[in-house]
């Protein structure tokens, strides 16, 4: 495998190499990203396929200090995106959706974002980053498989070896923690 330098080195090369070594490298992480939100094999391989050209536009003139964060974040954006098209188009399933409607509750409006709470959103970032540098190393875990990859209650509990409902548990008092420091931060929930 290439390393990540030398593959950014060629897409400031506008070489389409570059295209070719991202998706042999990080293809499989970004369509599981983009699977975990929208359920569906066809839909992730698209975005990760508008994955590769968001790339391909952002990089130059950005680039990224981690090439592997740098095209999740693209992957999950553009997932999310997709996930809220077709959810305006039907109310359905996918883990995203009850993931989000499970941060709903801490979060409120701040989901979404408006233009005049940005102050408030950078504080909320902030107070996020400290809370999840709070927990354990396996509740972060599981917040973060939750809540950024979308995973399901069932996967979370396989890959750490718990029960469900166990998970369940823990993903609760962690959103319970979290509202407690985002209320206790000064933000109106």
């Amino acid at each position: 495998m290439m390393e990540d330098e030398k593959i950014i080195d060629l897409y400031f090369q506008r070489d389409e190499r570059a295209l070719v070594e991202t998706s042999g490298k990080y293809g499989n992480y970004c369509r599981s990203i983009a699977r975990g939100i929208l359920n569906d094999e066809e839909t992730a391989k698209e975005c990760f396929n508008d994955t590769l050209y968001r790339s391909w536009n952002a990089i130059p003139p950005t680039r990224p200090e981690c090439l592997q964060t740098f095209l999740g974040k693209i992957t999950r954006n553009l997932s999310l995106d997709r996930l809220r098209r077709d959810r305006s188009v039907k109310r359905g399933g996918g883990e995203a959706v009850v993931a989000i409607d499970e941060l709903e509750e801490c979060l409120a409006d701040h989901i979404e974002g408006k233009p005049e709470q940005v102050v408030e959103d950078i504080v909320i970032r902030e107070v996020i980053d400290k809370f999840l540098n709070g927990l354990s190393t396996q509740n972060r875990r599981i917040f973060i498989r939750r809540y950024w990859y979308f995973s399901s209650i069932r996967d979370i509990a396989e890959l750490y070896d718990l029960s469900e409902s166990n998970v369940m548990t823990n993903l609760s008092r962690s959103r319970a923690k979290l509202k407690e420091a985002l209320e206790k931060a000064g933000v109106v929930l």
